[in-house]
């Protein structure tokens, strides 16, 4: 029998920039070869935050492995380095660095893979949500 796994390391995948923010992130579903989830990466600057936003029918599991910040509906929860956090699909969710020197990187898991890699799970934002 074969092992199905796929081993990556992350500085060898490109970073891109969304479009409308500019934050940082790494596509990694097709580069792991994931079929049952999206899974990315977003590395945020010092300040930094990105755009808050819903899935209609995906959840959400984000790795924070420097540290740093998700708003979830609007309360604020500080997440340690290391530190794990699900977000179901209708909830409005954003992470971000408040640190004045240190880039985060967080590992951000969705499921069911709805949507394309390239929509990255049929994001909403909150204006588009009515």
């Amino acid at each position: 029998m074969t092992a199905d796994y796929t081993v990556v390391e992350l500085e060898e995948i490109e970073q891109e920039q969304f479009p409308e923010s500019g934050n940082r992130h790494r596509k990694l579903t097709e580069p792991l070869g994931c079929s049952e989830m999206r899974l990315n990466t977003v590395t945020l600057a010092p300040g930094e935050t990105t755009a808050p936003h819903t899935h209609e029918q995906q959840e959400e599991v984000y790795l924070a492995l420097d540290g740093g910040v998700v708003e979830i509906d609007g309360n604020r929860h500080e997440v340690s380095s290391g530190g794990v956090v699900r977000i179901g699909p209708d909830a409005i969710r954003s992470v971000r660095n408040d640190t004045d020197t240190e880039e985060q990187t967080w590992i951000m898991c969705g499921a069911p893979p709805l949507g394309t890699v390239d929509d990255f799970g049929q994001y909403r934002m909150p204006d588009d949500a009515n």
